[in-house]
């Protein structure tokens, strides 16, 4: 069962990830994006050292290093559930 840890950090690197593509893609604020790029950076290395934790499995740990929504990928894998339970507290 993936931990608490490991959605938060899924969610946060996909928001934070969606913040920086509509920064780039529309008006490029500087500001968004020093603080949006740690903020994802951190998340990312969270879903990893997570996934490695929570699960032996190989597949769900090369899932987890996929950036953007590999969290969600590997927390899929490590419960068998669908992509769209995957964000609900279960």
């Amino acid at each position: 069962m993936p931990s608490r840890p490991l959605r938060l950090a899924a969610l946060v690197e996909l928001a934070s990830l969606v913040v920086l593509l509509v920064n780039l893609a529309t008006v490029h604020v500087p500001e968004v994006a020093s603080l949006a790029g740690p903020v994802h950076g951190c998340a990312y290395l969270v879903v990893v050292g997570a996934t490695l934790r929570d699960s032996a499995d190989g597949r769900a740990r090369l899932l987890a290093v996929v950036p953007g929504a590999g969290g969600l990928l590997a927390i899929r894998r490590i419960t068998g559930r669908s992509a769209s339970e995957v964000g609900t507290p279960g």
